[in-house]
């Protein structure tokens, strides 16, 4: 179902192992989003890159990224040990359709990319300030 759906979608993808997927999903702000999804024994975990840890600004950052996530349909930033920002969920097997993943992946694109220009602005101001000097 998922290859199928993903497929359906038009979507460039590859499966390096049985039950794991690598998808781009391409963007407008952000040139495409990796987006991750590995079958477990009872759920489909998906977890999506969105941008490096910030250069500055984190405390500002991090208040965005939670004010988003009240707002997020199966998923929610998250930062790892790096500090570097993710889009990550977990679907109980049962509840994964095509629909359900259409649906998800709609989600992680639309945060993912729509999000990625205030994030640069709140968490890289100085670095593109130089750039554009």
């Amino acid at each position: 179902m998922i290859e199928r759906t993903l497929g359906d979608a038009g979507l460039e993808w590859e499966s390096p192992s049985g039950g794991s997927y690598v998808v781009k999903l391409p963007g407008t702000r952000k040139l495409s989003t990796t987006c991750s999804l590995i079958v477990g024994r009872h759920s489909l975990s998906i977890n999506a890159f969105v941008v490096r840890h910030p250069d500055e600004n984190h405390e500002a950052v991090h208040r965005w990224l939670l004010e988003r996530n009240i707002r997020l349909y199966g998923v929610s930033y998250a930062i790892d040990k790096l500090g570097d920002i993710y889009l990550v969920g977990k679907l109980p097997l049962a509840a994964v359709t095509a629909d359900e993943l259409d649906r998800i992946l709609g989600t992680v694109l639309e945060n993912a990319d729509g999000s990625f220009n205030t994030l640069l602005e709140l968490g890289f101001a100085t670095a593109i300030r130089k750039e554009y000097a």
